[in-house]
């Protein structure tokens, strides 16, 4: 008899005690072998392996040749490569082994309903993207979170629900759209792989819109339930700035999986932000973390950085309030030129430091959002039971 000793970790997972495994080398390759060398892989979000958490599906074995796929809970998953790696080098070291294939798929967990709140067919998670205040660049936020999860595969809807200042248009590249209609739905209109929805769409030109809060309730309404989304991973909710009718319908109406809050590092934009922190708890929407936009400046001439706005007010935030802080975007005309021409940074200039910040903290967001959607389900009991 021969042991086999495996003990695995890796840069990005949480540490592994040592796990051995005592194999007879003439124990003939089966799938349960597979799935427990596999359980020494554990998830550094979920804090469980990746067997229990029914990532490993559709194992074969042909011959020595062993086939096998890893779903994870969402296309954007930082750990992905480091994880095919480490599962390839274990299942390799098995007695029998001839060759191991991974094949990496995702399938975003859908995120937990909440009461008799109206549920959009098709769509798994909706993420609310906030401020407390006006120009912290909130939508620009919005438009390249959307598109960067697109771009690593992810199904993904961007609503604007900024119905007094909605550019979500104007930054998609679409402000001469307009969307068509199927049986009493809307189809959104669609650019760089993501559908979106705007009053802009609907009320082209300077027309202001002059409504109060009822009114902005059945719209919030209209778009959630009247527009044909279809099948989606991610529905980006755009909001406007501060604390009004808007979020509080939104809240009301389905359930969030959560907010990501943006500011700028200076002491006006964090105060508000935090009002905006407080609103979330409020109405029970979890607050997925905060995005620190313009954060510094990197003169192009001679390298040097300048914190235009402050520094780390943002990360400060997280910290005293207990949330991720999701990352920090540099200031860069890349990003004002890409959401004046139509095309967002992420893909006009996906080299360029706001481009993959941006990219980062779509990761940062995805992870959340599945550790949120992992949560089990909050039972509140009533009297007498």
């Amino acid at each position: 008899m021969q042991r086999l000793e495996f003990a695995f970790s890796f840069a990005g997972f949480a540490p592994l005690r040592e796990i051995s495994y005592a194999f007879l080398l003439m124990t003939e390759l089966n799938e349960q072998l597979i799935l427990d060398s596999l359980r020494q892989i554990q998830d550094p979000d979920l804090h469980k392996d990746i067997v229990t958490l029914g990532f490993i599906r559709d194992v074969k074995i042909d011959s020595g040749n062993v086939s096998f796929r890893i779903v994870l809970t969402t296309p954007a998953c930082p750990v992905k490569a480091e994880m095919e790696s480490a599962a390839k080098e274990i299942v390799s070291g098995l007695p029998g082994v001839r060759s191991v294939a991974v094949t990496m798929d995702a399938e975003v967990p859908k995120g937990r309903g909440l009461g008799d709140k109206l549920v959009i067919e098709g769509v798994r998670n909706i993420i609310a993207v906030s401020s407390g205040k006006g120009g912290v660049g909130k939508s620009t936020v919005a438009v390249n979170l959307a598109v960067s999860l697109a771009l690593d595969g992810a199904r993904v809807g961007l609503m604007d629900a900024d119905v007094y200042g909605p550019n979500v248009p104007i930054m998609m590249g679409a402000s001469e759209a307009r969307p068509e209609v199927d049986v009493n739905k809307l189809i959104p209109i669609e650019a760089f792989g993501v559908k979106f929805m705007s009053m802009a769409l609907l009320q082209p030109g300077d027309k202001p819109m002059i409504v109060r809060g009822p009114i902005l309730h059945g719209l919030v309404k209209q778009f959630l339930s009247d527009v044909k989304w279809g099948e989606l991973d991610y529905l980006i909710v755009d909001m406007p700035p501060g604390t009004g009718d808007v979020q509080l319908s939104l809240a009301q109406l389905v359930p969030v999986q959560g907010a990501v809050l943006v500011t700028t590092p200076q002491a006006v934009a964090i105060a508000d932000v935090r009002r905006a922190l407080r609103m979330f708890e409020t109405v029970a929407i979890p607050v997925l973390g905060v995005v620190e936009n313009m954060s510094y400046f990197i003169a192009p001439d001679t390298g040097n950085r300048y914190n235009i706005f402050g520094e780390g007010g943002g990360e400060l935030l997280a910290k005293r309030y207990s949330v991720p802080f999701l990352g920090a975007i540099p200031l860069g005309i890349e990003v004002r030129e890409g959401g004046d021409k139509g095309v967002p940074v992420v893909v006009g200039k996906p080299d360029s430091p706001q481009a993959q910040a941006f990219r980062r903290v779509s990761e940062e967001v995805a992870r959340q959002v599945s550790i949120e959607a992992m949560k089990p389900e909050l039972v509140v009991l009533g009297k007498g039971q």
